[in-house]
């Protein structure tokens, strides 16, 4: 049955391509300027750092510090500190990067990588803020509300998924008790020790691994970005958004809010869009929604993870659930805490619907530096890449001879 499914959906994709092909140019190329403007060069730093971080000790020695915050509470290791933070700056998928890199050196079981995937995978503040709340709704103000809660459903998630699986390393446990400076010195310089790249070496590696993960990146978004075009084509959006209309109206959410939330199902870049147009829904309303497909992730995310994870022993639902629930959890901190930050806010700043604050309109440095990383984007992107065939060129020469 499961083949048949995929065998069927595939076929109906390739026909899709050949009847609408116009569209499904223009659908691949919105997702491929996405990636080649903002996601590429805006994750590709993070992505080499963190390799370098990881190749010279220093998660290891941040591991160990953060030891007693991170066992306790969420019950993984100290480096789940790091991988959370960084997770938390780049956004999507660098959480299930940072989880498979430590999962592949061993430094986490598969239970503790499993529990660490669930929380550390988060949209990150610039596009909270600059994307949907200034972009898409022109409120800086909901940007507030919208993180809060994005943030503290992940902190749910995580103190939820401490309960999963009952396998703990004793080995962990014995390093975490030694939390002094000279412990975390120690574990830093053995780690580097046991890692004995050159530094040109390891600095190649982080640059191949990262764009290698990027190009990978790329391929889901254009795809995904084509597939939800596709599905609105053939009116399957439309007949899933009528079913959904049915469980809102119990809600009293307005039935034009179903589309728009069964496309940010597949991509939240599109569905976080289509929600901030939508007319007759209150702003509450339209907060709710979008924070809960931020917490969700949509599936072009989670194909990404998939991919990701699927390279070592971490299964995939766990971290599916776990979005569910965040999205749940996101949603409903958003109605609990709408009247005392979004509203406080909107009366000390401006009007609900008032134009944004000063530094985020044209001109403001915000809006310039924004540009200006839209611009250079591209640039960097191909710069990038050339050096990657470069390396890789190196590489195979060295092979051969």
């Amino acid at each position: 049955m499961k083949t048949a499914i995929l065998a069927i959906s595939v076929t109906i994709l390739a026909a899709s391509l050949i009847f609408y092909p116009q569209e499904s140019l223009e659908a691949s190329k919105r997702g491929l300027n996405m990636w080649w403007k903002i996601v590429f060069p805006s994750l590709l730093p993070f992505f080499i750092v963190s390799e370098l971080l990881i190749g010279f000790g220093v998660v290891k020695f941040i591991g160990v510090l953060l030891e007693p915050l991170m066992r306790p509470f969420f019950r993984v290791p100290g480096v789940g500190g790091f991988v959370w933070a960084m997770g938390l700056a780049s956004g999507f998928p660098a959480g299930a990067k940072f989880t498979a890199r430590l999962r592949d050196e061993g430094v986490i079981s598969q239970i503790e990588a499993e529990r660490l995937v669930s929380f550390t995978n988060s949209s990150n503040p610039l596009f909270i803020f600059g994307a949907v709340a200034v972009g898409f709704f022109k409120n800086p103000q909901l940007g507030f509300i919208l993180a809060v809660a994005h943030y503290l459903g992940n902190i749910c998630v995580g103190l939820l998924m401490r309960f999963h699986g009952k396998e703990t390393s004793s080995k962990q446990k014995r390093q975490g008790e030694k939390t002094s400076i000279k412990a975390a010195l120690t574990a830093l310089h053995q780690t580097r020790m046991k890692d004995n790249r050159p530094i040109g070496k390891l600095l190649g590696d982080a640059v191949n691994t990262s764009i290698q993960t990027l190009l990978m990146v790329g391929g889901f978004i254009i795809l995904f970005s084509v597939i939800n075009k596709i599905l609105y084509l053939l009116h399957i959006t439309e007949m899933l958004g009528n079913v959904v209309s049915i469980i809102f109206a119990n809600f009293s959410f307005p039935e034009k809010i179903s589309i728009p939330f069964i496309s940010g199902l597949f991509e939240i870049t599109l569905g976080s869009q289509l929600i901030s147009d939508v007319k007759g829904a209150t702003l509450l309303q339209q907060a709710m929604i979008t924070s809960l497909i931020l917490g969700f992730s949509g599936l072009s995310i989670h194909a990404q993870v998939a991919s990701i994870l699927a390279q070592t022993d971490i299964r995939f639902k766990p971290f599916f659930i776990a979005r569910i629930l965040q999205g749940i959890f996101a949603s409903l901190f958003t109605l609990l805490l709408w009247k005392p930050i979004y509203i406080r806010l909107s009366k000390n700043e401006q009007p609900v619907n008032a134009a944004p604050a000063d530094i985020f309109l044209d001109g403001s440095w915000v809006h310039q530096a924004f540009q200006k990383m839209t611009e250079i984007g591209p640039l960097v992107t191909i710069f990038t890449l050339t050096l990657y065939v470069w390396i890789l060129f190196i590489r195979l020469k060295k092979q051969t001879n």
